[in-house]
């Protein structure tokens, strides 16, 4: 039987706890052990199909017809899916990041895409500032071959200065800023890299139909 929600806030209140914080070349975290075990495997396995690349790459919004979310629908269909978003949405744990990583969520809405990258994929460096007010890249699969696909972090100057462990149920943490540089530098991936990309957006947003609750925002 998979995790509840209930069971997803306690582990990802112990990983927020446990966090270690980095302040080069920009604050960021790394965390550990967010998910339970079981649906840890759950999302990992959950049937979607992976996008295909066409040898295109570089930014994720090139193929916004084959990205996947934690919408509404998705959650009606995976409970796994649905325990996810309830826990980013519950209130111990949005207050938890509003209090330890200093950030306002309020009136935000929280935005889950499901990641499946392989074959050519790469990202240029980019800051995700503007609606975005907290990104967490949550990273799943357990290929050993996927050990060095963490995210490449970059300086102000957008020259590369570390890359993140990829570990199961491990996460990269960073608020926002004009200097936040992150992508993936081009490299071999063998199978399916699968990670989440966990945001909570402001009232900007347009595209509605992405995030997990449209019609509920976080509140005070």
């Amino acid at each position: 039987m998979t995790s509840s929600a209930q069971d997803v806030v306690a582990d990802l209140l112990k990983s927020f706890d446990n966090k270690q914080q980095h302040e080069t070349p920009y604050r960021h975290w790394h965390l550990s052990s967010c998910l339970p075990e079981d649906l840890l495997e759950d999302i990992i396995a959950l049937p979607f199909e992976v996008p295909d690349l066409g040898s295109v790459s570089g930014k994720r919004e090139l193929h916004n017809s084959t990205r996947t979310y934690f919408d509404v629908e998705t959650q009606q269909k995976h409970v796994c899916c649905a325990a996810f978003a309830q826990a980013f949405q519950d209130k111990k744990i949005t207050t938890m990041i509003e209090q330890q990583f200093n950030i306002d969520l309020s009136d935000t809405y929280l935005r889950i895409e499901y990641a499946q990258d392989s074959g050519n994929f790469w990202l240029e460096p980019h800051t995700d500032l503007g609606v975005k007010s907290f990104t967490m890249l949550l990273y799943l699969s357990k290929d050993t071959r996927h050990a060095d696909l963490g995210t490449d972090i970059y300086d102000a100057q957008k020259c590369h200065a570390g890359r993140t462990p990829f570990t199961p149920g491990g996460a990269l943490v960073f608020v926002p800023s004009d200097i936040s540089f992150h992508g993936f530098e081009p490299r071999q991936i063998d199978g399916v890299r699968k990670s989440i990309i966990v945001n909570y957006v402001t009232d900007e947003w347009r595209a509605r139909e992405q995030l997990a609750f449209p019609d509920s925002p976080i509140l005070k």
